[in-house]
């Protein structure tokens, strides 16, 4: 939008520009995800009914073995779930949930249209209630506030996206079905710090139990415990070191609080609120230099005095 504006569009027309290339990329994302998961269901159903007969042998003669009647019992709870009315009133459920979640991203979409359009006039107008020897330093903090979170929202990308070319990369070697589908559930996955990536990735290791059989399945599981461990040592100080200072176990307490409080939206707002709470509080109390764009170089966790909390 500002590159739109350099050029002397129209603020109004350049924020629409952007918007609509947002959407046309994402759509474009969607699209494709959507066809590929649909040509490639017939290979994964009939590569799970396999997977699920060898699954069951080794549960027969595992270190544990389980019974035939103990395993169709299992079943049958499951089947039993999916035919029960309560089954029917969580699928209602969703139904609702997926309306609100259509009205909010119509929502966010016209709210981030004004706030690109006229972000500075309604920034002056709020600070406009301060009094006057304040207005400076909210100014500032609000600057800083946004290289934070900027620095925090491209970083979390990057990172997100190496998660998930690492592990669709393993999957695509082994032949896993849906295997881009699935790399791009990592991607979403990584913007919750720490647990997202992991957590998506065990959807990529049932599938590859299901339709490879268990040596697939933990070759995808070692892939993806060594792709957390590059991003928590590797590439969280290296992307996010100069912009964000917070230590894990405040991005864990964070995360326990916004998944309680709000769920998974809750889970993906609570590290970047955090960042910019700390920042404001930073600036007001002039621990911040006003100069400094930026604070000090130190990496996530990092014990440096006045420098990570």
């Amino acid at each position: 939008m500002r590159w739109l504006t350099a050029k002397r569009w129209p603020r109004a027309l350049a924020v629409a520009t952007s918007l609509v290339a947002i959407l046309a990329v994402f759509g474009a994302v969607v699209t494709g995800v959507v066809d590929l998961i649909r040509h490639q269901s017939k290979e994964l159903a009939t590569r799970a009914v396999a997977g699920i007969d060898q699954l069951h042998a080794s549960l027969n003669a595992g270190p544990f073995p389980l019974s035939d009647a103990q395993i169709n019992s299992g079943r049958d709870q499951i089947q039993k779930f999916f035919t029960s009315g309560s089954f029917g009133t969580e699928a209602l459920s969703g139904l609702r949930v997926a309306a609100e979640t259509a009205a909010g991203t119509v929502l966010m979409a016209v709210i981030l249209f004004f706030f690109l359009k006229d972000g500075a006039k309604i920034r002056a107008f709020l600070f406009g209630f301060l009094p006057e020897q304040h207005e400076a330093k909210a100014h500032i903090a609000a600057e800083h506030s946004a290289i934070v979170l900027g620095g925090y929202v491209r970083g979390t990308a990057i990172i997100a996206a190496i998660d998930g070319l690492i592990v669709g990369i393993a999957l695509a070697i082994l032949q896993v079905p849906l295997a881009l589908p699935l790399a791009v559930f990592v991607f979403i996955g990584g913007f919750i710090p720490i647990i997202g990536a992991t957590a998506a990735g065990s959807l990529a290791v049932l599938v590859a139990l299901v339709s490879n059989g268990p040596v697939s399945a933990l070759i995808v599981l070692t892939v993806l415990i060594g792709a957390n461990q590059f991003e928590h040592h590797i590439l969280q100080p290296v992307l996010m070191g100069k912009v964000l200072h917070i230590h894990g176990l405040v991005i864990l307490l964070a995360l326990a609080a916004g998944a309680m409080l709000a769920g998974v939206l809750g889970a993906l707002l609570a590290v970047p609120l955090t960042a910019v709470g700390w920042t404001v509080i930073k600036t007001w109390s002039g621990r911040d230099d006003p100069g400094q764009e930026v604070p000090g170089p130190h990496p996530i966790g990092s014990n440096a005095e006045g420098t990570a909390i």
